[in-house]
C-alpha cells in the first residue's frame, strides 16, 4: 500500500540480513544456544530462512514453466481448478454466479447468439467486439471453481464457437475491420485467455493448433497493419503473454519473432517520466507491457518501466487511498482530488496487472497492491448481490445518482449510478476479477515448491517435491483478522519447500510450525520458506499483526488516509438506496436482449443520511493513537463488505467543515487544504473498512481551531 510521494508512515522494505536455522544448528554445537529455546527448534534437516523471492534457477517438473530464452519467472501459474474458494470469497463468487455474471448470457444484447460474430466461421455477425471474452473469462472460471454442468456447457458453446470460426488464413474470431482496411485484433487477445483457461481444464489439443496457425498470421502481417487503431495498440501486452503462453508449451521459435514484432507495435511504454495515454484501464492494464517483454530480453531496464509507468500514474494522478489513481474516463491535469473514480474495469486489470508482474519478478510488492486494490476499491463497485455495478467508484464519494456530473467527472451521463447496465465494457469486464483473484492466491516454485502469494481462505491441491500431491487448507478471516492458519495434507511423506509473503505493511509478521515459533528473523516485504519433510495434517500458522497507521498525502492538500494492516477505513455514512427502473436509466450504449426482464435487473441511486464533511482531529505527536479499533461479530452470511456487517470499525475525533459541500457538479467539493479551520464542535464519528463503504469519505482533511495552525507532522 505504497503512495508515491506521500508520507508513508508504513514499514518499507528492509535490508536486514537474512537469517536462517543453520546458524542457530551451529551456535547449539558450541551451547550457545540458551536450553529455554531448544524445545522450540525444529529437526536439523528443516530448513527454516527468510528469502528475497522464490529461486528461479531451476525449473519445475510439474507445471508448465518458461523455457529458455525467456527469462524464468519467480512464481509458475497453477491450473484452473488447482484452488478452491472458501470463506468470505466463496461467497462473493457464489454471489457472482448468482448475480451478474452468471446471467448475463441471458440479457446482454452483446452476447445474445443470433448474428453473434464469435459463432459465425466467417466472422461476420451484428455483435463481436470485447463483450463476448470480457465475460467469458470469469464466467468460464466460475463454471470450473463450481464444476456447473449448465454453467460449463455454456462455456463451450462459446469456446467452440471460437475454433470453429478459425479462418484458412489463421485468424478467427469477429473480422472487425478499420476504415483503413486493417484488423481489429483486440477481441482476439481477450479470448486467448479464455481458451488457455479451457486448455488447462480440457487439455484439448485444438486450442494449441488454433493458437500456433493465429500467431503464424499474425506473423505473416506486416508492422504497419498490426495493431492500428486505438485500443489494441495500446493493449499489445496481452497479445506478447499470449504468444509467451504458447511457446512455453510448443517451443515453436517462431513465437519469439511475433514477441519482437508485437513489441514493436504496441504503443511505447517505455517513455520517461510520461505514458502514451491516460484512459484508465489502458494505464491498468498495459503499463506492464515492457516487463512481458523483459522476459525475451532479459534486461533489468525493460522490466524497471513497468514499476516506472505504475508509479508516475501515481505521482500524478494517484495521491489518494485504495491503490489506484483518478482517471474517470481519462486523467486530466487539475483533477487529481479523491472525488475522481476508476472504471470497474481498471479495479480488475490493475488486480490481473499486480497478479502476473508478481508471478514475473517475485516481488511481494505487487501482491500488497493486489490486495489493496482488492480489499479496498473493487468491493464497493458493486453491489453486494452481484446484481449491478457502478462506472466509476472514487475513494471521496458522498452521492451515487443518475446524474450528469461532468465536467467535474470526465464522462457525460448517469456515470455513478449501480445500474447492471453500467457500461458495455464493465457490465461484462468485472467477471474475472475475483476468479482471477482466486486463481493466484497460490503459485508454483521452481523449485517444486509452492507459494502463498495472496491471502484468502482456500484450498488449493498440486503437485510437489518429488510428484506427490499435497492438498494445504487455508483458513483465515484476513484481511479482517490477523492470524491465517495452514493445514498441509500430503498423500505421503514428501520433502518440499512453501513460501509464505510476508506483506510490506507487517512490522512484527511472526511464524510457527506445529505450534512451535521458528527462530527466524522475518523481514516484511520478502517471504518465509519453509522446506522439511512434511507428513500430513502438519499445521503452519502465520500471524500478522496490524497497527493502524497513517498516511499523508502531500501533495492533495495535506490530506490524511487510515489504515489497519491491508484495510483502509472511511467515514460511515447513512445510506439511501432508491431502486429505478433499470431501461429508463440505462447508459447510452447499454444493450438489453429482447426477453430480458428488467425488474429482476433494477438499478439504485444511493444518497447520504447523515453528514459526510469532517475533517479529522488528530494528536499532533501521536497521530495514530487518535484511533480506537473496534471488532463487532462476523456476519453471518459470510460477507463482511457491507456498512453494516463489516466487522471492524473505528473511532475517531471530528470536526464538521461547514464550508465543504456539494459543488455545482453534484460532487463533494475538492479537499480544502490541511488543517482546515473549523469552529465546530468535537464529534466522535466512526470509520469502516473502505471496501464496505458505498458511500465514503476515505481522503481526509485535518482540521484546527486556529485558523493560524501549521499541519500536523507524523511521528
Amino acid at each position: 500500500m505504497l503512495g508515491d510521494n506521500s508520507m508513508n508512515l508504513r514499514l518499507g522494505r528492509s535490508s536486514l540480513p537474512e537469517d536462517s536455522m543453520i546458524s542457530i544448528y551451529l551456535r547449539r554445537a558450541a551451547g550457545l544456544v540458551p536450553a529455554a529455546l531448544m524445545a522450540v527448534l525444529p529437526a536439523v534437516a528443516d530448513d527454516f530462512r527468510v528469502v528475497e523471492c522464490p529461486d528461479a534457477a531451476r525449473t519445475n517438473s510439474h507445471y508448465v514453466s518458461n523455457r529458455q530464452p525467456l527469462r524464468s519467472s519467480a512464481l509458475i501459474p497453477l491450473p484452473l481448478g488447482s484452488v478452491q474458494p472458501k470463506g468470505w470469497l466463496r461467497v462473493m463468487l457464489q454471489r457472482q454466479r448468482d448475480g451478474l455474471t452468471g446471467y448475463l448470457g441471458e440479457i446482454s444484447g452483446w452476447l445474445q447468439k443470433d448474428d453473434n460474430a464469435w459463432l459465425s466461421k466467417n466472422g461476420k455477425g451484428k455483435f463481436g467486439w470485447e463483450e463476448v471474452p470480457y465475460w467469458l473469462r470469469g464466467y468460464l472460471d466460475l463454471a470450473y471453481i463450481f464444476d456447473d454442468p449448465k454453467m460449463i456447457a455454456e462455456a463451450k458453446v462459446w469456446v467452440e464457437g471460437a475454433l470453429a470460426g478459425q479462418r484458412l488464413d489463421g485468424d478467427f474470431g469477429p473480422n472487425q475491420r478499420f476504415a483503413d482496411g486493417t484488423r481489429d485484433y483486440w477481441g482476439n487477445m481477450l479470448m486467448l485467455y479464455c481458451l488457455q483457461s479451457y486448455y488447462d481444464q480440457t487439455q484439448d489439443a485444438r486450442v494449441l493448433e488454433l493458437m500456433s496457425r493465429y500467431f503464424k498470421h499474425q506473423l505473416s502481417v506486416p508492422d504497419d497493419k498490426l495493431l492500428t487503431g486505438y485500443w489494441q495498440k495500446m493493449r499489445g501486452g496481452d497479445n506478447i503473454y499470449s504468444v509467451q503462453w504458447l511457446y512455453n508449451r510448443t517451443g515453436d521459435p517462431e513465437l519469439l519473432k511475433l514477441v519482437e514484432k508485437l513489441h514493436r507495435c504496441t504503443a511505447n511504454w517505455r517513455m520517461k517520466d510520461d505514458l502514451p495515454n491516460w484512459h484508465n484501464v489502458n494505464i491498468a492494464e498495459s503499463f506492464r507491457e515492457p516487463a512481458h517483454y523483459y522476459l525475451l530480453t532479459g534486461k533489468e531496464s525493460d522490466l524497471q518501466f513497468a514499476y516506472a509507468n505504475f508509479h508516475e500514474i501515481r505521482k500524478r494522478f494517484g495521491q489518494v487511498p485504495g491503490g489506484m489513481f483518478g482517471g474517470d474516463e481519462n486523467s486530466r491535469a487539475g483533477y487529481t482530488d479523491p472525488r475522481q473514480g476508476t472504471e470497474t474495469c481498471g479495479f480488475v486489470e490493475q488486480m490481473f496487472s499486480d497478479e502476473l508482474l508478481l508471478h514475473i519478478t517475485g516481488d511481494p510488492f505487487w501482491a500488497d497492491q493486489c490486495e489493496e486494490v482488492a480489499f479496498n476499491s473493487y468491493p464497493a463497485a458493486v453491489m453486494p448481490d452481484f446484481k449491478s455495478l457502478r462506472y466509476l467508484t472514487a475513494p471521496n464519494m458522498v452521492v451515487s445518482d443518475s446524474k450528469n456530473h461532468h465536467p467535474g467527472i470526465d464522462n457525460r451521463g448517469p456515470f455513478l449510478m449501480m445500474n447492471p447496465f453500467s457500461s458495455r465494457c464493465c457490465q461484462h469486464n468485472h467477471s474475472f476479477g475475483w476468479p482471477y483473484f482466486n486463481k493466484h492466491l497460490w503459485a508454483a516454485t521452481p523449485d517444486n515448491g509452492l507459494c502463498a502469494a495472496i491471502y484468502s481462505a482456500s484450498e488449493v491441491s498440486a503437485k510437489v517435491g518429488d510428484g506427490t500431491k499435497v492438498r494445504i487448507a487455508t483458513d483465515t478471516r484476513y484481511p479482517f483478522e490477523e492470524t491465517i492458519r495452514f493445514t498441509v495434507s500430503p498423500e505421503r511423506a514428501v520433502t518440499f519447500p512453501l513460501y509464505l509473503r510476508i506483506p510490506g505493511w507487517c512490522k512484527a509478521p511472526r511464524v510457527s510450525v506445529n505450534g512451535k515459533h521458528i527462530l527466524v528473523k522475518i523481514v516484511p516485504g520478502k517471504y518465509v520458506r519453509l522446506e522439511k519433510e512434511w507428513r500430513g495434517n502438519e499445521t503452519v500458522t502465520l500471524e500478522l499483526p496490524m497497527d493502524i497507521s497513517l498516511r499523508q498525502w502531500a501533495r492533495n492538500n495535506g490530506s490524511v488516509s487510515v489504515d489497519y494492516g491491508p484495510l483502509t477505513f472511511a467515514l460511515q455514512i447513512g445510506e439511501r438506496y432508491d431502486r429505478h427502473d433499470s431501461k429508463k436509466t440505462a447508459i447510452g450504449d447499454s444493450s438489453w436482449q429482447p426477453n430480458a426482464d428488467a425488474s429482476k435487473w433494477p438499478s439504485h441511486e444511493i444518497h447520504p443520511t447523515s453528514s459526510w464533511n469532517y475533517g479529522l482531529v488528530l494528536d499532533e505527536k501521536k497521530p495514530a493513537s487518535s484511533f480506537r479499533i473496534t471488532r463487532q461479530p462476523w456476519p453471518k452470511d459470510d460477507y463482511p463488505f457491507t456498512s453494516d456487517a463489516a466487522p471492524l470499525s473505528m473511532t475517531v475525533k471530528a470536526k464538521r467543515i461547514p464550508e465543504w459541500t456539494l459543488d455545482r457538479y453534484g460532487l463533494c467539493a475538492p479537499l480544502q487544504a490541511s488543517p482546515a479551520f473549523s469552529t465546530q464542535p468535537t464529534e466522535t464519528v466512526t470509520l469502516i473498512p473502505m471496501g464496505a463503504a458505498r458511500l465514503r469519505v476515505a481522503s481526509f482533511p485535518t482540521v484546527s481551531s486556529s485558523p493560524l495552525a501549521n499541519r500536523w507532522q507524523a511521528d
